[in-house]
Parts: structure tokens; C-alpha cells; sequence
């Protein structure tokens, strides 16, 4: 065999092996990519809007842990959050914009108890808030 094309063939066997692991590590980073899009849109299946227009969470058959960990992930928190101090409106917010007995359930126990801490001094405004954003 002649010495270049013996030479060609090990450039050629060099360049098909870095290629394939240089390929192979962008499949790995995609697959992370992935599973980050999964983790972040894992919730999204609760997500609807009712008749008026208005985004809810509608989880009315999932599990309790499910339902806590769909609010605690969800834009509609934000939105709860911003009707502090007006605890009326909270509970408005609750039974509106959420569907799902237990998570209805314990939101307006959780609004009760910080309301009557927060207009009884043993709660701040920044504690409060805080409590409320902290479902477990």
C-alpha cells in the first residue's frame, strides 16, 4: 500500500471518531435539555381557561401531593399572591380560578390562618405573604 493513502486512511478513521463522540455529546445535552422541558411543563396537562377568558387550574382527579405541587408551580400563584391583604378576594381568587376540593380546602385554611394572625399582630406583612406562598 502506498504511505498517503495508508496516511488518508488514518485522517479519515481520526475524523469519523471525532465526529461521532462530538455527536454523541450533543445528544447527551439535548437529553438534559429535555428533561429540564419536562420538569418545567410537567403541570401544564392542569392548565385551561374557563369561559370567560380567565387561565385556572383544573385538577379536580389528581392526588393531593399532585395538586399542591401543580400551585406551587403555577402563574396563578403570582396572581393569588398579589390580592394581599385583601383576604376576601383571596378566597374569591380560591374558589374561582381553582378547581379541586383539596387544594380549594387547604388554600382557604391557609388564607383563614394567616388572616386572623396577620389582624391579630402575630404575623407582619412580609410573614404573611410568606405563609401564604409556603402550601405544603
Amino acid at each position: 500500500m502506498d504511505k498517503s493513502l495508508f496516511f488518508f486512511i488514518v485522517i479519515g478513521i481520526g475524523f469519523l471518531y471525532f465526529i461521532t463522540n462530538f455527536v454523541g455529546d450533543i445528544q447527551e445535552d439535548e437529553k438534559f435539555q429535555n428533561e429540564e422541558y419536562k420538569q418545567k411543563h410537567q403541570f401544564d396537562q392542569y392548565q385551561t381557561v374557563d369561559s370567560i377568558g380567565r387561565e385556572i387550574l383544573d385538577m379536580t382527579d389528581a392526588p393531593a401531593s399532585i395538586q399542591v405541587q401543580a400551585w406551587n408551580n403555577s402563574k396563578l400563584k403570582i396572581e393569588f399572591l398579589e390580592l394581599f391583604p385583601d383576604f376576601s378576594e383571596m378566597k374569591i381568587f380560591v374558589k374561582e380560578r381553582l378547581r379541586g376540593d383539596i387544594l380549594q380546602a387547604k388554600l382557604i385554611a391557609s388564607i383563614d390562618s394567616v388572616e386572623s394572625q396577620y389582624f391579630s399582630g402575630k404575623m407582619n406583612a412580609e410573614q404573611a405573604k410568606r405563609e401564604l406562598s409556603l402550601l405544603k
